[in-house]
Protein backbone atom coordinates (compact mmCIF):
# COMPACT_ATOMS: atom_id res chain seq x y z
CA UNK A 1 0.00 0.00 0.00
CA UNK A 2 2.94 2.61 0.67
CA UNK A 3 5.11 1.33 -1.64
CA UNK A 4 3.50 3.63 -4.92
CA UNK A 5 4.28 6.81 -2.37
CA UNK A 6 7.73 5.85 -1.67
CA UNK A 7 9.09 8.32 -4.12
CA UNK A 8 6.86 11.10 -2.82
CA UNK A 9 7.83 10.84 1.05
CA UNK A 10 11.73 10.62 0.15
CA UNK A 11 11.14 14.21 -1.81
CA UNK A 12 9.19 15.74 1.00
CA UNK A 13 11.67 13.99 4.28
CA UNK A 14 14.49 15.26 2.46
CA UNK A 15 12.78 18.41 2.07
CA UNK A 16 12.06 18.55 5.65
CA UNK A 17 15.41 18.19 6.58
CA UNK A 18 17.19 20.34 3.95
CA UNK A 19 15.07 23.28 5.78
CA UNK A 20 15.09 22.28 9.07
CA UNK A 21 19.46 23.12 8.70
CA UNK A 22 18.82 25.93 6.93
CA UNK A 23 16.53 27.37 9.86
CA UNK A 24 19.01 26.66 12.39
CA UNK A 25 21.33 29.07 10.02
CA UNK A 26 18.74 31.78 10.39
CA UNK A 27 18.57 31.06 14.11
CA UNK A 28 22.42 31.52 14.44
CA UNK A 29 21.99 34.66 12.57
CA UNK A 30 19.49 36.00 14.43
CA UNK A 31 21.05 35.46 17.90
CA UNK A 32 24.60 36.83 16.39
CA UNK A 33 22.64 40.28 15.79
CA UNK A 34 20.78 39.88 19.04
CA UNK A 35 17.02 40.24 17.42
CA UNK A 36 16.10 37.21 18.66
CA UNK A 37 14.89 36.24 22.20
CA UNK A 38 13.98 33.11 24.05
CA UNK A 39 10.05 33.60 24.00
CA UNK A 40 9.90 34.38 20.62
CA UNK A 41 11.99 31.48 19.33
CA UNK A 42 9.50 29.05 21.40
CA UNK A 43 6.65 30.60 20.03
CA UNK A 44 7.69 31.67 16.57
CA UNK A 45 10.93 29.55 15.61
CA UNK A 46 10.83 26.73 17.61
CA UNK A 47 7.35 25.45 15.85
CA UNK A 48 9.02 25.75 12.53
CA UNK A 49 11.17 23.33 13.52
CA UNK A 50 8.64 21.20 14.95
CA UNK A 51 6.84 20.86 11.77
CA UNK A 52 9.62 19.82 9.72
CA UNK A 53 10.53 17.40 11.52
CA UNK A 54 6.93 16.24 11.69
CA UNK A 55 7.18 16.00 7.64
CA UNK A 56 10.18 13.57 8.11
CA UNK A 57 8.90 11.82 10.63
CA UNK A 58 5.81 11.25 8.70
CA UNK A 59 8.15 10.26 5.27
CA UNK A 60 10.26 8.09 7.80
CA UNK A 61 7.07 5.65 9.36
CA UNK A 62 5.64 5.65 5.63
CA UNK A 63 8.62 4.37 4.25
CA UNK A 64 9.17 1.86 6.79
CA UNK A 65 8.86 -1.64 6.27
CA UNK A 66 5.76 -2.51 8.46
CA UNK A 67 3.84 -5.75 8.82
CA UNK A 68 0.58 -4.31 9.43
CA UNK A 69 -1.03 -0.81 7.91
CA UNK A 70 -2.76 -0.48 11.54
CA UNK A 71 0.79 -0.18 13.31
CA UNK A 72 1.52 2.41 10.87
CA UNK A 73 -1.80 4.44 11.37
CA UNK A 74 -1.14 4.27 14.81
CA UNK A 75 2.07 5.76 14.78
CA UNK A 76 0.59 8.77 12.73
CA UNK A 77 -2.50 9.12 14.70
CA UNK A 78 0.04 9.61 17.78
CA UNK A 79 2.38 12.33 15.61
CA UNK A 80 -1.14 14.14 15.19
CA UNK A 81 -2.08 14.15 18.38
CA UNK A 82 0.99 15.19 19.60
CA UNK A 83 1.04 17.99 16.97
CA UNK A 84 -2.51 19.51 18.24
CA UNK A 85 -0.93 19.31 21.97
CA UNK A 86 1.97 21.24 20.62
CA UNK A 87 0.13 23.47 18.44
CA UNK A 88 -1.76 24.71 21.75
CA UNK A 89 1.29 25.38 23.60
CA UNK A 90 2.76 27.41 20.85
CA UNK A 91 -0.46 29.95 20.81
CA UNK A 92 -0.15 29.81 24.55
CA UNK A 93 3.35 31.01 24.06
CA UNK A 94 2.58 33.61 21.28
CA UNK A 95 -0.20 35.11 23.63
CA UNK A 96 2.27 35.48 26.67
CA UNK A 97 5.40 36.79 24.66
CA UNK A 98 6.32 40.77 24.67
CA UNK A 99 8.59 40.96 22.61
CA UNK A 100 6.63 41.11 19.14
CA UNK A 101 2.82 41.64 18.93
CA UNK A 102 1.51 38.96 16.46
CA UNK A 103 -1.04 39.86 13.88
CA UNK A 104 -3.42 37.72 12.22
CA UNK A 105 -1.54 36.48 9.99
CA UNK A 106 0.91 35.12 12.93
CA UNK A 107 -2.18 33.45 14.10
CA UNK A 108 -3.22 31.84 11.18
CA UNK A 109 0.10 30.48 10.08
CA UNK A 110 1.49 29.62 13.88
CA UNK A 111 -2.07 28.60 15.26
CA UNK A 112 -5.00 28.01 12.71
CA UNK A 113 -3.19 26.59 9.92
CA UNK A 114 -0.80 23.74 12.39
CA UNK A 115 -3.75 22.86 14.27
CA UNK A 116 -5.52 21.74 11.10
CA UNK A 117 -2.68 20.10 9.39
CA UNK A 118 -2.30 18.21 12.68
CA UNK A 119 -6.01 17.13 12.65
CA UNK A 120 -5.84 16.64 9.14
CA UNK A 121 -3.34 14.14 9.62
CA UNK A 122 -5.25 11.91 12.88
CA UNK A 123 -8.34 12.16 10.62
CA UNK A 124 -6.20 10.59 7.88
CA UNK A 125 -4.30 8.02 10.19
CA UNK A 126 -7.89 6.87 11.23
CA UNK A 127 -9.27 6.41 7.54
CA UNK A 128 -5.92 4.11 7.02
CA UNK A 129 -6.48 2.04 9.59
CA UNK A 130 -9.93 2.01 8.55
CA UNK A 131 -8.32 0.46 5.25
CA UNK A 132 -9.12 3.53 2.84
CA UNK A 133 -6.58 4.49 0.87
CA UNK A 134 -7.98 8.09 0.78
CA UNK A 135 -6.22 8.20 4.17
CA UNK A 136 -2.88 8.38 2.38
CA UNK A 137 -3.80 11.22 0.33
CA UNK A 138 -4.58 13.08 3.69
CA UNK A 139 -1.60 12.36 4.93
CA UNK A 140 0.25 13.23 1.94
CA UNK A 141 -1.93 16.53 1.78
CA UNK A 142 -0.88 17.23 5.39
CA UNK A 143 2.78 16.66 4.72
CA UNK A 144 2.75 19.50 1.92
CA UNK A 145 0.90 21.63 4.01
CA UNK A 146 3.23 21.37 7.46
CA UNK A 147 5.88 21.89 4.85
CA UNK A 148 4.66 24.89 2.88
CA UNK A 149 3.33 26.32 7.04
CA UNK A 150 7.35 25.58 7.36
CA UNK A 151 8.55 27.92 5.16
CA UNK A 152 6.42 29.94 5.00
CA UNK A 153 6.91 30.56 8.90
CA UNK A 154 10.90 30.37 8.17
CA UNK A 155 10.54 33.37 5.45
CA UNK A 156 8.73 35.02 7.41
CA UNK A 157 11.83 34.82 10.72
CA UNK A 158 13.72 35.72 8.12
CA UNK A 159 12.35 38.94 6.78
CA UNK A 160 11.41 39.87 10.50
CA UNK A 161 15.41 39.60 11.52
CA UNK A 162 16.49 41.44 8.32
CA UNK A 163 13.80 44.56 9.50
CA UNK A 164 15.00 43.56 12.79
CA UNK A 165 18.91 45.01 12.57
CA UNK A 166 19.71 48.23 14.55
CA UNK A 167 19.92 51.23 12.29
CA UNK A 168 23.49 52.60 11.07
CA UNK A 169 24.67 55.91 10.78
CA UNK A 170 23.88 57.71 7.83
CA UNK A 171 26.64 59.05 5.80
CA UNK A 172 30.51 58.55 6.44
CA UNK A 173 31.62 57.41 9.23
CA UNK A 174 32.82 59.40 12.20
CA UNK A 175 36.61 59.18 12.60
CA UNK A 176 37.64 57.52 15.92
Amino acid sequence: MFAAWESFYVIIGSSAAALTGLQFVVIALGAESRSVRGPEVGAFGTPTIVHFSAVLLIAAILSAPWTAVSSAALALGACGVGGIAYTLIVVRRARWQTGYAPVLEDWLWHGVFPLAAYAALLVGALLLRGGSGTGLFVIAATGLALLFIGIHNAWDAVIYLAMQQPDRPKGPAAPK
